[in-house]
Parts: C-alpha cells; sequence; structure tokens
C-alpha cells in the first residue's frame, strides 16, 4: 500500500532530527514507500468549500544539517490525499482551532490524524477533568477570588496558562505566596483565557511520566526529570529524558482514558503522569517517539502507521 500523505507543521528546515518525532513519523512513512508533502498552517485555505493548502513534496534523509529535499511550491486539494498528518505545535489559539473547521471538512474520507473535531474538543488541559478520579485537585477559571481560595485550600500549587504547550508559563505558588494576583494581572494583560490550576504534586522531583498512546492502547514511556530546582519538566524546558517502565498505576490509567482516547479518533496521543495522577492528555503534537526508542522501548512511529494503514485498507 501506498498512501500519499500531507503533513500540516512547523517549517521542516529547523526540526531537530535526532528528537523530533514529527520527523520521525514522516520517515517511517517514507521508509513505507508513502509519498510526503508538507505545508504551514497558515498555507491552508476553504476556497468555494475546498479545502487548500499550498506546500512542497518532501524527501527525507536521517543526515543531520542535510536531513531534506523540497520540491517547488505548488497549491494542492487537500481531499486528494489519504492522510493528513496535523502536526503543529500549540499553542491551541483561534488559529489552530480555524484549521481543525477546515480538517474536518474533508476527514474521513481524507484520514486526518488526529481526528480534527476532536482535537477541537479536547484542549489537553481540559479532556484530563473528565476523569476526575485520574487527575489532582484541579480548577480552571478566570475568576481571581476563586483562584485565590483554591490556593488557600491547597497550600502549593502549579499555576498553567489554559491553551499553552511545552511548559511555558507554568509556575509553582507556594502557600501563602502574595504573587497570585499579580501572576493573573500579567496573564489578563496577554489574554482572556482562564487558567488552570492544579495542586502541587512533590513526585514531580522524580519526573513526569511521558506514556505514549496509539488508538488507545499504551506503547511505551519516558520519565521527564526537571532541572536542579525546577519544576518543569519539559524536554523543550530543560528537562532530561531518561527510560522508566510502566507502573501498575500507569496501566490503570491508560485502561480507563484510552477507549475514549480510541472512540474520539485520537490515534496518537501522550499521557502526562506524575505519581500517581494523571495532569495532561496531549492531542496536538505528542512529543517523546525518538526517546523512547532510544532507550531500547517500542516503536511508536511504526506502531501508528500500522494503524493508519490498516484503517485506509478498510
Amino acid at each position: 500500500m501506498s498512501l500519499k500523505v500531507a503533513v500540516q507543521m512547523n517549517p521542516v528546515e529547523g526540526i531537530n532530527i535526532e528528537t523530533d518525532t514529527t520527523f520521525m513519523l514522516m520517515l517511517e512513512a517514507q521508509t513505507r514507500g508513502h509519498g510526503l508533502w508538507v505545508y504551514a498552517p497558515e498555507h491552508l485555505a476553504l476556497d468555494s468549500g475546498a479545502v487548500l493548502a499550498r506546500g512542497r513534496a518532501l524527501n527525507l534523509r536521517a543526515v543531520k544539517g542535510d536531513h531534506h529535499s523540497l520540491s517547488g511550491w505548488d497549491a494542492r486539494d487537500l481531499a486528494e490525499f489519504d492522510v493528513v498528518l496535523m502536526r503543529q505545535d500549540p499553542p491551541f489559539d483561534m488559529a489552530y482551532i480555524t484549521g481543525t473547521y477546515f480538517l474536518e471538512r474533508i476527514h474521513p474520507s481524507t484520514l486526518v490524524v488526529n481526528d480534527p473535531t476532536e482535537v477541537r474538543n479536547a484542549p489537553e488541559k481540559l479532556l484530563v477533568t473528565e476523569f476526575p478520579d485520574l487527575h489532582p485537585p484541579t480548577l480552571v477559571t478566570s475568576d481571581g477570588e476563586a483562584l485565590n481560595d483554591f490556593h488557600v485550600r491547597h497550600g502549593d500549587i502549579v499555576l498553567k496558562p489554559l491553551y499553552g504547550g511545552a511548559g511555558s508559563g507554568v509556575v509553582k505558588l507556594k502557600a501563602g505566596d502574595p504573587n497570585l494576583d499579580a501572576l493573573l494581572e500579567l496573564h489578563a494583560m496577554i489574554g482572556r483565557e482562564a487558567v488552570i490550576a492544579q495542586k502541587f504534586i512533590p513526585a514531580i522531583s522524580r519526573g513526569d511520566k511521558r506514556i505514549l498512546l496509539v488508538d488507545g492502547e499504551p506503547v511505551g514511556a519516558i520519565n521527564r526529570v526537571p532541572g536542579e530546582g525546577q519544576v518543569r519538566s519539559n524536554l523543550a524546558r530543560g528537562g532530561r529524558a531518561e527510560a522508566v517502565e510502566l507502573a501498575a498505576r500507569d496501566l490503570e490509567i491508560c485502561a480507563a482514558i484510552g477507549p475514549e482516547l480510541s472512540r474520539r479518533g485520537l490515534l496518537f496521543v501522550g499521557i502526562d503522569v506524575i505519581g500517581d495522577y494523571l495532569t495532561e492528555i496531549n492531542v496536538t503534537s505528542p512529543t517523546g517517539a525518538q526517546q523512547l526508542k532510544r532507550f531500547g522501548g517500542a516503536d511508536a512511529a511504526s506502531r501508528l502507521w500500522d494503524r493508519i494503514e490498516a484503517l485506509r485498507a478498510e
């Protein structure tokens, strides 16, 4: 089976081929004989009902500094493709949401991974709240009084932008810290979105486990350990990746959420687990696949393409 694959992503020229999950997914597709064509989300267009994009055919090489060749630009109707991978990075803003509205016009005749409607309906820090028995005490609001009350009740907390990504803007506030109001004022200067507050989990010092799931089934995990004195373990923020096994609690969490992820058409998902708690369900462009394979774990890219090919064959 040879598939025509379009990838909606950040510029391929700037990716780190040694760590980037999108590069791994694309290289696996190319190795299987699938054709690659890439475009940026800002080059999407809805033209008289047709979903078009302006992009370029892509050939990849696992050679640092010389990892890609691109054809000339052309405009294509995305309905001509078998698969579209939606892999641009957050923030999950109105531009991101607009892209999901466009792509749902062609799905599932063209298989969009992940399902654009469900990506829109499942912001990573909100989807987790549908599983109250799995996550720590969590409040989502713009109400300063409610946030101050939450701070008093739970002591040490973590404050995050609701639609951010890669650990951007995440801060820890100790019990009695007087800076909450000032942080909310700064946030209000940037946007009108709510913030999310969670009870601080001391187990973060031992790491934040990233578990990758394909069609609701766990593939494997890496542990992301924050730097000395830090609470952000994201690899983009200086976290260190290390090998880790899936614990009984991890498998319990995956069993609880996996059927819902599959039902929603969220084929490639990365969840974050700190200690015994599920903290995020990442559905936009989850990472960690290269590190997982490097540590001797499963090949998440191969698992995903096995599933995509099966769905296309059906």
